[in-house]
């Protein structure tokens, strides 16, 4: 794995998550479906962890790869309830439109 992290640079590692993170931030800012929104912030997530990973594997710490593992976890359950939830709206209003949304505020 050392030779891998060698060859290509940590520099790499850094610039595609740094990349995959601003490409999210855009996907939750300038579109208005709630899939789209999860999508780009499960894109977000996964960006972090790439970064841990690679920064796990240039320190030889397994710590970030265990934290990745549980990260994973996390937005595995995160992700199942929210598209429970938006399976619930849609049900109710034909429609996930963010801005729709907005109209359910109590």
């Amino acid at each position: 794995m050392e030779n891998i992290l060698q060859e290509i640079g940590i520099e790499n590692y850094i610039y595609l998550s740094t990349l995959l993170f601003c490409v999210g931030i855009f996907g939750v800012l300038y579109r208005r479906n709630a899939i789209v929104m999860f999508m780009s912030i499960e894109i977000m997530l996964n960006a972090v962890n790439l970064l841990l990973v690679a920064f796990s594997t240039y320190h030889q710490d397994a710590t970030g790869q265990v934290f990745v593992f549980f990260s994973m976890a996390v937005a595995a359950a995160e992700v199942a309830v929210g598209l429970a939830i938006l399976v619930a709206v849609y049900r109710n209003l034909n429609n996930i439109d963010i801005d729709n949304l907005k109209n359910l505020k109590g």
